[in-house]
């Protein structure tokens, strides 16, 4: 999770910046699971256009993680039914 928190340590360090601001959009585009303008990415210089596509890859496997703690929960219950 470093992108993520090098991320927050670049919004939290200058929130007016086009960075800072694309940055953020691109992160509550993600958890919304809203559309997000591609275009807005390529104006950023390649540090932190690398730091957006590492961003997308962190979420992308967080949500991954997320959905297996979903499929462990379930299981787990059913699991427990069945012992009954």
């Amino acid at each position: 999770m470093n992108a993520i928190k090098e991320a927050r340590r670049i919004i939290t360090a200058d929130p007016s910046s086009e960075e800072s601001r694309t940055l953020a959009r691109l992160v509550l585009a993600l958890e919304s699971e809203a559309d997000f303008p591609l275009a807005s990415l390529y104006a950023l210089n390649l540090g932190t256009f690398s730091l957006s596509m590492e961003i997308l890859k962190e979420w992308r496997l967080d949500r991954y993680y997320a959905q297996k703690g979903k499929l462990l929960d379930v299981s787990y219950q059913v699991n427990i039914l069945a012992s009954h």
